[in-house]
C-alpha cells in the first residue's frame, strides 16, 4: 500500500510589473490526515530570478522543480522555452508521463501555469491558482483584482486565505514571493 503526500492550494497574481505567487504550508497524506503544517510550497530558483509554486503530490513536484531548474539551466533563463522543453520532455518520457503536480512559474515578465498533462499555460488576466483549493483561490483573486487597488502579493494571500476558509486541504499558513 502506498501512502501518497499532497501540497495543495497554488495562486499567483500578475498585476502591473508585480507577479506574486502564494502557497499555503499544508501537506496531507492520503485524503484525511494533515500530515505538515508549514511546507514551504513556492520557492525562488534560477538565482532568485524565477518564482515556482506547485501543488500535487510532493515528490513528483519536487522532481519536476529540478528538471525546470536544469531546463533554466540549459536555456539561460528563458522561462518560455524552459517550460516548453519541460512540456516536451514531460510528454516523451515514461517516467516523467506519470508525474501528478502541477507548477505555476514565473520570472520578471511572464506567468505560466505548468500542467500535469505536460501543457504550458498563460493564464487570462494574469490570475491562475493550482491545487485542491484552486479554484476558490482562482474565483477570489480574480474578484479582487477587479474590484480592489490592492497589490498582486495582497490578492494573493487573500485568495488563499478564502480558499483556507473552505477547501479542508489547505490551510493559512501562507508563503508569498513576488518579482
Amino acid at each position: 500500500m502506498s501512502i501518497e503526500f499532497r501540497g495543495t492550494t497554488i495562486c499567483a497574481v500578475k498585476k502591473g510589473n508585480i507577479t506574486a505567487i502564494a502557497g499555503d504550508g499544508q501537506v496531507t497524506m492520503g485524503e484525511s490526515v494533515v500530515f505538515k503544517n508549514n511546507a514551504v510550497k513556492v520557492r525562488r530558483i534560477f538565482g532568485g530570478k524565477v518564482i515556482v509554486g506547485f501543488a500535487g503530490s510532493v515528490s513528483d513536484a519536487f522532481t519536476l522543480t529540478e528538471r525546470f531548474e536544469g531546463m533554466l539551466n540549459k536555456y539561460s533563463g528563458n522561462l518560455m522555452r524552459s517550460a516548453v522543453e519541460l512540456a516536451e520532455l514531460w510528454r516523451e518520457d515514461k517516467v516523467a508521463r506519470k508525474l501528478e503536480a502541477m507548477m505555476i512559474c514565473a520570472d520578471k515578465d511572464n506567468l505560466l501555469v505548468l500542467s500535469g498533462g505536460g501543457e504550458v499555460i498563460e493564464p487570462d488576466g494574469g490570475v491562475c491558482a493550482i491545487g485542491s483549493g484552486g479554484n476558490y483561490a482562482l474565483a477570489a483573486a480574480r474578484a479582487l483584482i477587479e474590484e480592489t487597488d490592492y497589490d498582486a502579493d495582497v490578492i494573493a494571500k487573500k485568495a488563499l486565505l478564502v480558499a483556507s476558509k473552505i477547501c479542508i486541504f489547505t490551510n493559512d499558513n501562507i508563503v508569498v514571493e513576488k518579482i
